[in-house]
Order: C-alpha cells, then sequence, then structure tokens
C-alpha cells in the first residue's frame, strides 16, 4: 500500500438536533445531523410532524399566489 495518501481517522462527534450526542470515528471531527435514532419516527414508535420553517405555510402561499396568477390570466384571455 502507499503510504501517506490516506485521510486521518480520528476521534469524533455526531450531534443531532434533539440534542443526541455520539461518539464514533471518522476523518472528520464534528458531524451536526438533523435526525438520528432517538428522534426518529420508526425508532421510537411514534408519529409527529415536523415543520420546520414554516414549510408547509410557504408552499400553501405560494400555491395560493399561482392560482390567483393563473386566474387572472384566464380572465385576461375570456376578454380579448
Amino acid at each position: 500500500m502507499k503510504e501517506n495518501i490516506h485521510p486521518k481517522y480520528e476521534d469524533s462527534e455526531i450531534r443531532c438536533a434533539c440534542g443526541n450526542v455520539i461518539e464514533t470515528r471518522s476523518t472528520r471531527s464534528r458531524l451536526i445531523i438533523g435526525i438520528c435514532n432517538e428522534c426518529h419516527p420508526f425508532y421510537t414508535g411514534t408519529q409527529k410532524f415536523v415543520d420546520t420553517a414554516g414549510r408547509v405555510d410557504k408552499f400553501q402561499q405560494r400555491m395560493a399566489k399561482t392560482e390567483a396568477a393563473r386566474a387572472a390570466a384566464a380572465g385576461r384571455k375570456k376578454k380579448r
């Protein structure tokens, strides 16, 4: 094997958004993840709705604008 071409393998820390910390080894010193086995619905057995940054509301607002634009365009075509 060639020497000095492999990345350094060191102790690392994985942090989840729920606050869970996992110690492991990796080429990166720290990893930040959004969901882990402590908070994932498959492992916990509970279903919960996660709406980060109001994504559902943003989608509904975008759809309302699209529908309004389509209605306005259809109204303009009928007048001609």
